[in-house]
C-alpha cells in the first residue's frame, strides 16, 4: 500500500458508468466527473508556527479532485492518484 506523506492524499478513481434505465450504455466522453474514492491520507502540513493542520478528508471519502494534479501511479496491477489535499475541491456525501 502507498502511504502518502504531509499533505498528500491517495486516491482510487471511480469508474463512471452512464446508463439508463433500460441498461444502454451511454458514452462518457462528453462530460466526465473527475471523482474518487480515499484510500490513504498524509499526516498534514505545518503551518508557520509549526502546528500540525488536520486534513480536509478521510478514508473512505469520496471525492472531486482537480485532474490535472494528480500523479499516477499502478501498484499490483491497482491504479492510485496521489493528489494534494488542496486540489481536492470537494467531498459527495
Amino acid at each position: 500500500m502507498i502511504k502518502p506523506l504531509n499533505d498528500n492524499v491517495v486516491l482510487k478513481k471511480e469508474k463512471v458508468v452512464n446508463e439508463t434505465a433500460s441498461g444502454i450504455i451511454l458514452s462518457n466522453k462528453e462530460k466526465e466527473t473527475e471523482y474518487a474514492t480515499v484510500v490513504a491520507v498524509g499526516s498534514g502540513s505545518k503551518d508557520e508556527k509549526g502546528n500540525l493542520v488536520p486534513m480536509d478528508v478521510k478514508v473512505g471519502d469520496k471525492v472531486i479532485y482537480r485532474s490535472y494534479s494528480t500523479t499516477s501511479v499502478k501498484i499490483d496491477d491497482e491504479e492510485y492518484l496521489i493528489v494534494a489535499n488542496k486540489d481536492i475541491l470537494a467531498t459527495i456525501e
